[in-house]
């Protein structure tokens, strides 16, 4: 089966955003539009076509990242709609990593809230090039030059609005297109379908005419080739504006910025047009870096080309009841067909490709070749895991890996027998497997499974799926603080092993330094033994030993935060071995830790309260008392927004209190700041 469409008109698009701003509803219209739908999803009724899991369409929110194909315009585009909560930034993490670009929606209330500001840094820190959409323009406080200010001064970007609101809140009307300099208005009864090109009318002139310079000298700042040009007084021709648009959204140096109302229909067509004008195609991004398989040092490029050899990331694993297993890839390089063998470049394993599955959120239509920017998925893959690059078996490449938030919060489960406790376990895996952000173990001594997650909300997700998709009822204890722990002191330690293992002797002795860390480091291993050669054979087994003493340090916590140096590897040409190295750095590790006094750590929340200000003294001394600790109010329009940072030990609850403080009419959101000497109330002094 041959590529239907060229490479240079393919979209790999992610839209993202705060909970609530309207990712899924603006998704909906996008597929009601290019005509993937024919008729039109609503949230808040939980017919959603990408919010197909029933917890969704009970929440009106989005868990599971969905993946979606249509066409608009003779162009392929691949959508991806990510969640906005917190809890599930994980999705959004893997998402960005894998999408060429992104459309980031605001609410034209609420501007940019913490959630904006996060999934925004995640695509600076992978460099995806985005438009922006101010959302629900029709609702009342809506203000589009404030979204505009918020995001230049809040996420340090450079907007440029291109469309403008015709009106607001009741009064908005429709948009102003700033390149054709055109009125557009949206019939309500076609559902925004169908659209009018009228004159600006007279009340909106001038404002028109004040954002289209304010255009125009945005673009000539960011293109040589117009600066002259705009000195010289000459006005741009509306392709040149479009062309040094792409270029300049493509550098990220400018976020050209849209609006409308995607419940109403309003604005989203434009937004379409705006994907194809100004985000990029797989064949804009050049090529994509990897390093050499047998050497980390070592870059191999793939360029974004069939003729290339195959390279794909795994960015996704999902559990389906028909198919058990299903793996999501993002193709960089070439294309693979049913019944090829691949590389898992990262294991050094085989993984054969029985079939390839074009996803439409939860449908899924079986192709016989995937190609160079396709987002497909492919059953069954019993090795590949998130983060595991696939290649050709002759030319392997290894791609950066995804990195994820560590778990915050337990919560312990019981089930009612043993056996369907093992069932639990085995229903745990396929959750873990799924989700990186989820951890989960089961305590020796009390018999507990405990499950560790990113928030309340997330664990909660998690025991909801245990008893709808494998009707499993587990007894879900309270959640607990997911505490770390590292150590106060520097000490020198050495460890030795000598002993018989299955019928040959094992042998290794080894000195090591640990001392305390920087904070966010995790566990860093230097290594200063001066024999190379030694260093070559054994220094593997040792770090393989230390990380593996480090996960649980003596309170029964992971350990974070941890300098190790190997100073000495004691070699004895007769007797030293690799697993008598490693099981000597991991005793070396253990005692070292239980002397270098361990300090318990406790994690700390970012806390943002919107409320009106009637209510911010009791809200200010109520976090007082959770020892939070305030570090700003600000206004916005008729509410005021405090920022504060508090342990999440204190936090647990907080929902039920703030309503009752506020008469419900104050929300928050949290998300994970960095970790500190945790206060134990039972005792008076900190650890």
């Amino acid at each position: 089966m041959p590529r239907t469409l060229p490479l240079s008109r393919t979209r790999n698009i992610g839209i993202m955003a705060h909970i609530d701003a309207g990712k899924t509803t603006t998704t909906e219209r996008i597929l009601f539009y290019t005509g993937f739908l024919h008729k039109v999803g609503e949230v808040d009724d939980g017919t959603a076509f990408t919010d197909y899991m029933e917890q969704e369409k009970e929440r009106g929110i989005t868990i599971m990242s969905a993946a979606t194909t249509c066409y608009w315009k003779d162009h392929k585009i691949n959508i991806i709609d990510t969640p906005g909560h917190v809890d599930f930034t994980a999705e959004v993490q893997r998402s960005l990593r894998v999408l060429d670009g992104a459309i980031a929606v605001f609410c034209a209330v609420g501007g940019v809230e913490p959630q904006s500001e996060t999934v925004w840094h995640q695509a600076d820190a992978y460099k995806v090039p985005r438009i922006a959409y101010v959302n629900k323009m029709d609702r009342m406080g809506a203000d589009f030059d404030r979204v505009v200010r918020m995001m230049r001064e809040k996420l340090g970007a450079n907007p440029v609005p291109i469309t403008i609101p015709m009106g607001a809140e009741e009064n908005f009307e429709g948009i102003i297109d700033l390149i054709e300099m055109r009125a557009l208005y949206f019939d309500e009864d076609s559902k925004g379908f169908m659209f009018e090109s009228r004159d600006i009318p007279d009340i909106f002139k001038e404002t028109a005419e004040l954002n289209r310079a304010k255009l125009i000298e945005s673009v000539a700042e960011n293109d040589d080739n117009l600066l002259q040009k705009y000195l010289d007084g000459h006005d741009f021709s509306n392709d040149e504006i479009k062309k040094s648009l792409r270029s300049s959204t493509l550098s990220q140096k400018i976020i050209p910025v849209l609006c409308g109302s995607s419940k109403k229909g309003i604005g989203v067509q434009p937004l379409l047009d705006s994907v194809l004008n100004y985000l990029p195609s797989p064949l804009d991004l050049n090529e994509y870096i990897g390093y050499d398989v047998n050497d980390n040092n070592k870059l191999l490029k793939r360029k974004p080309d069939d003729d290339e050899p195959f390279s794909a990331l795994a960015f996704k694993v999902l559990s389906d009841p028909f198919l058990k297993r299903l793996t999501f890839i993002r193709i960089y390089s070439g294309k693979i067909r049913s019944g090829e063998a691949v590389m898992i470049s990262s294991l050094g394993k085989r993984e054969r490709i029985n079939k390839i599955l074009k996803i439409q959120a939860n449908k899924k239509e079986e192709i016989p070749e995937a190609f160079t920017g396709d987002i497909v998925a492919i059953p069954d893959l019993k090795l590949t895991r998130t983060g595991d690059t696939l290649s050709d078996q002759k030319h392997q490449i290894v791609f950066e890996k995804i990195s994820f938030s560590e778990p915050v919060i337990n919560q312990s489960l019981e089930a009612a027998t043993i056996a369907e406790r093992d069932k639990m376990l085995e229903c745990l895996a396929k959750l873990s497997d799924e989700d990186p952000t989820f951890k989960y173990r089961l305590d020796d001594d009390s018999g507990e499974i405990l499950i560790s997650g990113v928030g309340e909300l997330h664990l909660e997700i998690i025991v909801d799926r245990l008893k709808r998709e494998f009707n499993i009822k587990a007894k879900a204890g309270k959640p607990q603080v997911s505490y770390r722990e590292t150590v106060s002191k520097k000490i020198k330690q050495e460890g030795q092993f000598e002993n018989q293992i299955s019928g040959k002797m094992q042998y290794g002795s080894v000195v090591i330094t640990i001392e305390p860390g920087d904070k966010g480091s995790g566990i860093i291993i230097q290594n200063n033994n001066d024999d190379l050669q030694i260093n070559k054979i054994y220094q593997n087994a040792i770090e393989k030993g230390i990380r593996e003493a480090a996960q649980v340090g003596p309170n029964g916590y992971p350990l974070v935060d941890i300098k190790v140096t190997i100073d000495k590897i004691n070699y004895d040409p007769e007797k030293s071995t690799e697993l008598g190295n490693q099981i000597a750095s991991s005793i070396a590790f253990k005692d070292g830790i239980r002397r270098a006094e361990s300090i318990l750590l406790e994690p700390f929340f970012e806390v943002e309260v919107v409320s009106p200000e009637i209510y911010i003294g009791d809200i200010i001394s109520d976090l007082n008392s959770r020892r939070g600790k305030i570090e700003g109010i600000t206004q916005r329009g008729n509410v005021q927004i405090l920022k504060s940072i508090a342990p999440l030990s204190e936090m647990f609850g907080y929902v039920t209190k703030l309503r009752s403080i506020s008469q419900g009419r104050a929300s928050y959101t949290m998300k994970f700041s960095h970790y500190e000497p945790a206060v134990i109330k039972s005792q008076t002094n900190n650890y």
